[in-house]
């Protein structure tokens, strides 16, 4: 299943400029009970490569940099940090996966999935899969 965004599906090419990541919702039913989790992803990461064997013998100066880095996306195969998702995903259930919010940058990014995470009550409703928020708000028993 692809991301939607304002009931679309979501490609690269809708990838506002200057846009970081987002604010997401996954929702699917797991042996029969409903379950979701809100949470942010980045739209890119950078990957170190190693540099190949003709680029490491040009370099004269060994201090160098034995890696270069490439930028790229990094959301569309994403399946959630939390284990229950990721276990379901790879039993072929069916994840509905929306993106809520755009951010623009990091800090906008953490603050927005915190104030998306309280809106949405994850730490007081059984059908959320959050078990906390920010590291310091618990779900309680």
């Amino acid at each position: 299943m692809s991301w939607k965004y304002n009931g679309v599906q979501f490609t690269e090419l809708m990838i506002p400029e200057g846009a970081v990541g987002f604010i997401y919702m996954m929702t699917a039913v797991i042996d029969g009970k409903s379950v979701a989790y809100v949470g942010k992803k980045n739209f890119f990461a950078k990957i170190k490569r190693p540099l190949g064997k003709k680029a490491l013998a040009m370099s004269t100066d060994k201090r160098l940099k034995k890696y270069s880095q490439v930028i790229k996306p990094d959301y569309e195969k994403y399946f959630s940090s939390n284990k229950v998702l990721k276990d379901a995903h790879k039993a072929n259930v069916l994840i509905n996966r929306v993106i809520l919010r755009i951010c623009y940058s990091q800090m906008e990014l953490t603050y927005q999935e915190v104030k998306h995470q309280f809106q949405y009550e994850v730490l007081e409703k059984e059908e959320f899969l959050n078990g906390n928020i920010l590291g310091r708000f618990y779900k309680t028993k």
